[in-house]
């Protein structure tokens, strides 16, 4: 029994790896421990018959064959969405509403939707793999980085054009609703073993929107706000020197207000002697070397070390700026400014088209290495 335990878990992951954002296994075996963290055995069974791309209700009783009559199999599934295993989606055609589940990735997924599960064990283990150079290697394979980094609000020279989504103001204004703002799972861990943040005591600092945030609110992980309530968390968060990180896409889901001492995308990063490249990034810093007095605000403000104080100058390092605009407004000399990267990265059309991106990239090079066997 112990044996086929072990097997159903195996082939969880092997099946998650093939999603958007992969799971793949390491040396030590944590993926697995994680995974039992979640699901049961009977949940990784079900989890098996799931794609990324969800499927109706009735399609996936006919892959269970006889396991569960179809009134079992949705209380099951509605458990394990419930549960933040999976996702799930409601469509209307006509009077009737069908129900459509697929599987979840660990991040954006079932990682985040332990937010009101969150155990000191849980969140070191998550925190282990998540920082292994397994993931990490896998989370940047495709080269389409899931998340990217916008400018803080008031941060861009006027003179420079802007494109819509990376105007905070314009992306708030045309997101859709509802709104909805949550806690940060990596802040509320940081918290549960003892390594609270040292830049902010802002909790709830992820925006969802549209169907996400639906999800979210049903999922009871997060409350709805208003447009107006959520400019004003932004003005917050650039107050504190958070980086503001939205889905990779013109229309995201989502935005992470983020800080370099609990964020699991920053934190897995600063290691890197060089890390401006695996984040999409329309901007960097520039410093006039002969307005800056060395104050040194932005060298401690920066959340990937890449702003530092020299010979009474504040250096940028072109290879560490991710261009979140951090550093520019608590500037006392107005030195420091963003200026737009001569090569513009345009983000996919919404979410689908940044995960489509991702698996395309993702089969191109598994046929490159295919071709060089």
């Amino acid at each position: 029994m112990i044996e086929e335990e072990i097997d159903v878990f195996r082939e969880l992951q092997i099946h998650l790896d093939k999603m958007p954002v992969g799971y793949p296994a390491t040396e030590s075996g944590i993926e697995i421990k994680v995974l039992k963290h979640l699901f049961s055995p009977e949940q990784a069974k079900i989890s098996l018959k799931l794609n990324f791309m969800a499927d109706p209700l009735k399609k996936i009783f006919r892959k269970l064959k006889s396991d569960y009559s179809l009134e079992e199999l949705e209380e099951r599934l509605d458990e394990m969405y419930f549960s933040g295993l999976i996702n799930r989606g409601l469509v209307k055609e006509g009077e009737t509403e069908t129900k459509y589940y697929g599987s979840a990735p660990v991040v954006v997924g079932f990682f985040e939707y332990q937010l009101n599960r969150l155990t000191p064990e849980f969140f070191k283990d998550a925190h282990e793999y998540l920082h292994s150079t397994f993931f990490s290697e896998e989370y940047h394979k495709s080269g389409v980085p899931q998340l990217r980094v916008i400018p803080l609000d008031q941060t861009v020279n006027n003179e420079q054009s802007i494109a819509q989504y990376d105007d905070l103001k314009a992306l708030i204004n045309n997101i859709g609703e509802p709104i909805a703002i949550m806690e940060c799972i990596c802040r509320k861990g940081a918290d549960l073993i003892g390594e609270p943040c040292t830049k902010t005591k802002v909790r709830e600092s992820c925006l969802s929107f549209r169907t996400a945030a639906k999800s979210f609110i049903e999922k009871g992980l997060a409350r709805e706000i208003s447009k107006e309530e959520a400019l004003k968390f932004l003005e917050k968060a650039e107050e504190d020197g958070l980086v503001l990180q939205p889905g990779n896409s013109q229309r995201p889901m989502n935005i992470c207000a983020c800080c370099g001492c609990c964020c699991g995308v920053l934190t897995s990063h600063t290691h890197l002697p060089k890390l401006s490249h695996l984040f999409a990034t329309n901007y960097r810093a520039e410093v006039d070397t002969e307005l800056c007095v060395a104050c040194g605000i932005c060298e401690d403000r920066c959340n990937v070390d890449a702003v530092h104080v020299e010979d009474d100058v504040a250096v940028v390092d072109k290879d560490r700026c991710i261009g979140c605009g951090v550093c520019v407004p608590t500037c006392t000399s107005e030195a420091m400014t963003l200026v737009k990267k001569e090569e513009e990265l345009l983000p996919p059309r919404n979410t689908l088209a940044t995960f489509t991106t991702i698996m395309d990239k993702k089969a191109e090079l598994a046929r490159a290495e295919k071709t060089h066997i």
